[in-house]
């Protein structure tokens, strides 16, 4: 046994968990190598070549590296775990007329608790992924804090990690940057590898058209949703469209009509078929509630905490009022108005670089306070 430990690394195949791998078996760690099929592309219906984690390609790379490097590599296949929980929950999510975002459910309720449940068998202490982030403790609390390299921070998908889950993580990448991270591959012989592309499609999504993917899972679903309206903000019709859940919080594009001026998705009524359309001023909103919240850097939240909210994973952020609004909801109210708020995504409290909590967005609205 190693004197730093026995760590299990998520291996993708791709450049960033390959170079997480190389760092700690350099460290002097026993690094064990794990691939995990979450999804498998021959049944999705996508016409282009198969790309990214679940291909035959990026498994081959992980597990060559672990030969080059002389450690054991696994490959788990968790394909009925993830349809059963991240796929069903993000055509659920659509048919309510909400914008999931599977990454973070898959993150945190399927990837985390199969590594953790893997490395525990193989007597691991520790787990490792390629992520652009940094685990920091304050007391006995632990919590994730943005990355070195603000272009590739990923802490907005990881607002769901447990004190458990977070107590047996590293992550390697956090004090890199991608142009550092490439280097290291390149120097390592891996030159391929560091040329290699990024993908930002979902994974089970083809072609990255998720209309058709829906079409795919629910039956006659055209049929279902067909003969819906474009309405304005006071319910007049402005036009027809092909169905709510093909339309989501923000959408300009793509909406199949001309109106004379941008216009822009402001609300998905559901139970109506009735898509909300207007001007992009129509999208501001000064506050927003999460449900299924979890915290991180402190184990409660002292009333009016003043943070940081991201909306979006590329969103800047905006500084707000962070409460409970009961006992399952949490509310931030803005102190300035934010647009595109999005149902069904992540909000994300920081303080600082620090993630204070996040939850799934579950409705915005104009507070009872003044907004300056």
């Amino acid at each position: 046994m190693s004197k730093m430990g026995k760590v299990l690394v998520a291996m993708s195949g791709g450049i960033d968990s390959t170079v997480t791998a190389i760092l700690l078996h350099e460290m002097g760690y026993e690094v064990v190598g794990i691939t995990m099929k979450t999804w498998d592309y021959a049944q999705s219906g996508g016409s282009k070549k198969e790309t990214g984690c679940c291909s035959l390609d990026s498994i081959n790379d992980a597990r060559q590296v672990a030969v080059d490097m002389g450690f054991h590599h696994f490959i788990l296949d968790i394909r009925d775990e993830f349809g059963d929980y991240v796929i069903d929950n993000f055509v659920d999510e659509y048919m309510a007329g909400r914008t999931p975002n599977p990454c973070v459910l898959c993150n945190t309720h399927i990837k985390w608790n199969a590594l953790l449940k893997r490395a525990k068998a193989l007597d691991c202490e520790t787990i490792a992924t390629g992520h652009y982030a940094k685990i920091n403790k304050n007391d006995d609390r632990y919590y994730i804090s943005k990355s070195k390299d603000a272009n590739k921070d990923q802490s907005y998908v990881l607002w769901g990690l447990t004190q458990s889950a977070l107590a047996m993580s590293q992550f390697p990448l956090g004090d890199l940057t991608k142009p550092e991270v490439r280097q290291l591959a390149h120097d390592a012989g891996y030159t391929d590898l560091a040329k290699k592309g990024e993908s930002y499609e979902i994974c089970f999504v083809p072609d990255n058209d998720y209309r058709n993917f829906l079409r795919r899972k629910v039956d006659g679903l055209d049929d279902l949703v067909k003969g819906g309206h474009f309405v304005d903000k006071t319910g007049k019709i402005l036009g027809k469209h092909e169905g709510y859940p093909f339309f989501t919080i923000g959408q300009r594009k793509g909406l199949g009509m001309a109106f004379g001026q941008p216009m822009f998705v402001s609300e998905i009524r559901p139970n109506e078929n009735e898509v909300v359309l207007g001007p992009v001023e129509e999208l501001t909103r000064n506050g927003l509630k999460v449900r299924q919240p979890n915290l991180q850097k402190y184990a409660s939240i002292s009333p009016d905490l003043e943070v940081i909210t991201k909306v979006r994973y590329k969103d800047t952020g905006t500084l707000g009022i962070l409460n409970w609004t009961d006992e399952q909801l949490l509310g931030i109210e803005f102190l300035a108005p934010v647009n595109g708020i999005a149902p069904g995504q992540s909000a994300v409290f920081y303080e600082g670089d620090d993630v204070v909590g996040g939850g799934i967005i579950h409705s915005s609205y104009l507070p009872k306070m003044d907004v300056q």
